[in-house]
């Protein structure tokens, strides 16, 4: 079945019109290029780490999404104050696992964060997802390796993943899946490009906190941030598809800032499924 757009729609005029401030606790490569796309959209964003005042960030916020991409001790302690604060006061969390299984550090400090705070929303590669649940498939550095690349493995381990951690999960690739381990969705749009800029799927991360924020439907968040954060990747992509990917990096900004209500037709689709297609196959 698919979603149609104006499922969708409202709720990025929602975001433009609200402004949901995003606290990010995030890496050190991606926290200009988060902030300016997380400002693009019509969020607003604020990076606080000192573990002295996430937890009164976190409370003012409508989302909090922690990323470890860059890792520190002081920087889990702190990620685990803002989630529980968040907690506390009815903020979505969102996490972002960059990198988990690269090292036991890595993967420690995302399943840490885990058990200790209720994870409304966690996005990764299908390769960072798995290592969630101690399966190990191929990694190099905090990209993902080929392995794992099939669509309808990454769709069980999504349902799986979901169903054992009890949160939504979102795995990012050619296609991206979205499951609440009820039902699942695939987000067709986006481009090979954007694997070319450095941040781009952790800003995708905390522009599904800047949906989360504004909807309850953490699902119905996750897949309206997904389509129209595909869409402006396709229109970014058609102006400057011959120039290369810096061009392509501010053309995108340039997207993000003009999405409206009709941007995803011609450039991202939805489709829904119940998860007992996937059981029965």
């Amino acid at each position: 079945m698919s979603i149609a757009d104006h499922e969708l729609s409202g709720l990025l005029v929602k975001v433009q019109k609200l402004k949901p401030l995003v606290h990010n606790i995030t890496n050190v490569v991606v926290t200009n290029f988060t902030a300016n796309g997380l400002y693009a959209l019509g969020a607003s964003p604020v990076m606080a780490y000192a573990p002295e005042e996430v937890a009164d960030m976190a409370k003012i916020a409508g989302a909090v999404v922690l990323n470890i991409g860059t890792l520190s001790s002081e920087q889990v302690e702190a990620m685990i104050i803002a989630g529980l604060s968040a907690n506390r006061h009815g903020v979505p969390v969102l996490l972002d696992p960059v990198g988990a299984g690269a090292t036991q550090f890595r993967t420690d400090s995302a399943l840490k964060i885990l058990r200790e705070v209720k994870v409304s929303l966690v996005r990764g590669n299908a390769s960072e997802i798995a290592h969630l649940v101690g399966e190990a498939r191929e990694i190099k550095g905090v990209d993902v390796g080929e392995s794992g690349s099939d669509a309808a493995a990454n769709i069980e381990l999504a349902i799986r993943v979901s169903r054992e951690l009890g949160t939504v999960i979102v795995i990012t690739g050619k296609e991206d899946i979205i499951t609440d381990g009820d039902s699942y969705r695939i987000i067709s749009g986006g481009d090979a490009l954007l694997t070319q800029v450095t941040g781009t799927g952790c800003l995708l991360t905390s522009v599904l906190g800047a949906f989360a924020a504004i909807e309850d439907d953490i699902l119905q968040a996750g897949t309206a941030g997904l389509a129209f954060y595909g869409a402006a990747a396709s229109r970014a992509a058609e102006r400057t598809a011959e120039v290369g990917p810096g061009s392509f990096q501010i053309a995108f900004l340039d997207e993000l800032a003009k999405l409206h209500p009709h941007s995803l037709k011609g450039h991202a689709a939805v489709k829904e499924f119940v998860t007992r297609k996937v059981e029965e196959v």
